[in-house]
């Protein structure tokens, strides 16, 4: 079923809500999380692995995203943005969703590692 769950980020640095003086970069993910399954399923939690371009990672988990737990109906999406500070303007994040089906049964959907930029920056 996993397979049916289609993920799509889009990140980009926010300039002016950053510091690069102060060795901090602010970044905006847009993600679309896609349904293609016959069933309806409920985002109920999250993992994210985020790495700065020092190599230092940190784990974040939490319930649902952005405050939600949504259902996702069949053939139907959820999108929603969020941010993440780094202390360097590069770095990566990846991850995955727990997801509940109707049938009650709990899975993970992996999020592809993607790359935050801030490439103004670094020219």
């Amino acid at each position: 079923m996993h397979k049916q769950i289609l993920i799509t980020v889009d990140s980009h640095y926010v300039p002016d809500r950053s510091s690069p003086t102060q060795s901090y970069f602010l970044f905006s993910y847009s993600i679309r999380i896609h349904n293609d399954s016959k069933s309806p399923i409920i985002l109920i939690g999250r993992y994210w692995h985020i790495t700065d371009g020092s190599g230092i990672s940190e784990d974040v988990y939490g319930p649902g995203v952005v405050g939600k737990k949504p259902t996702i109906e069949p053939n139907s999406f959820f999108e929603y943005t969020s941010f993440c500070p780094l202390r360097t303007p590069v770095g990566f994040m990846e991850g995955s969703y727990r997801v509940l089906n109707k049938e009650g049964k709990e899975f993970s959907v992996k999020i592809k590692k993607f790359r935050l930029l801030a490439s103004q920056v670094l020219n």
